[in-house]
C-alpha cells in the first residue's frame, strides 16, 4: 500500500512504495522554486508601483522615481535591473552628457497593466475593511 505524505516546508508530496525509497514530485498547486521567485518578483513592494507608474509610458530615472512615492534611488535601479532582467521592462540609454535612460514596458510588461489595476482597486475598495479587521485582531490578540 502507498502512503502519501506532504512535507510541511517544502510542500512536497512523496510517496513510500512499501520500503523503496519515496519518489518526490511537486504537491498540486504548488510553484516550483522558479514560479515562487516569479511571483514574489511580480508582487514585491516596489514592482507594483514601478509597473503602474510606467503604463503612462515612457519615463526617464527621475520622472519615474517622483511618480513611486518614497522609493530610494538605490531600490529603484535594483527594482528595474530586475523587472530589466525577467523581461517586463527595457531600459534604453542615450549617449548624451549628462547620460540619460528612458525605461519603457516591454509587451510582457504591459499584459501585468490590467491585473494591478484589479488588485489596485480591490485594495482601494477594501482598505477600510482591512484596517478595522486588523484593528480588531490587534486588541484580541493583545498586539499595539
Amino acid at each position: 500500500m502507498d502512503t502519501h505524505v506532504r512535507d510541511k516546508g517544502s510542500g512536497l508530496a512523496t510517496t513510500d512504495n512499501s520500503g523503496r525509497a519515496p519518489a518526490t514530485e511537486p504537491a498540486a498547486g504548488a510553484p516550483d522554486c522558479r514560479a515562487r521567485d516569479l511571483l514574489d518578483r511580480l508582487g514585491s513592494k516596489w514592482s507594483v508601483p514601478i509597473i503602474l507608474t510606467l503604463a503612462s509610458g515612457t519615463l526617464r530615472f527621475t520622472e519615474l522615481k517622483d511618480g513611486v512615492r518614497g522609493i530610494t534611488p538605490k531600490v529603484l535601479t535594483a527594482n528595474l535591473r530586475e523587472l530589466e532582467r525577467d523581461g517586463l521592462v527595457s531600459r534604453q540609454v542615450f549617449a548624451e552628457v549628462p547620460p540619460r535612460a528612458e525605461y519603457t514596458l516591454t509587451p510582457l510588461g504591459e499584459t501585468l497593466i490590467e491585473t494591478y489595476r484589479v488588485v489596485q482597486g480591490w485594495t482601494e475598495r477594501h482598505l477600510e475593511e482591512v484596517i478595522r479587521c486588523r484593528e480588531a485582531y490587534d486588541r484580541e490578540h493583545g498586539r499595539s
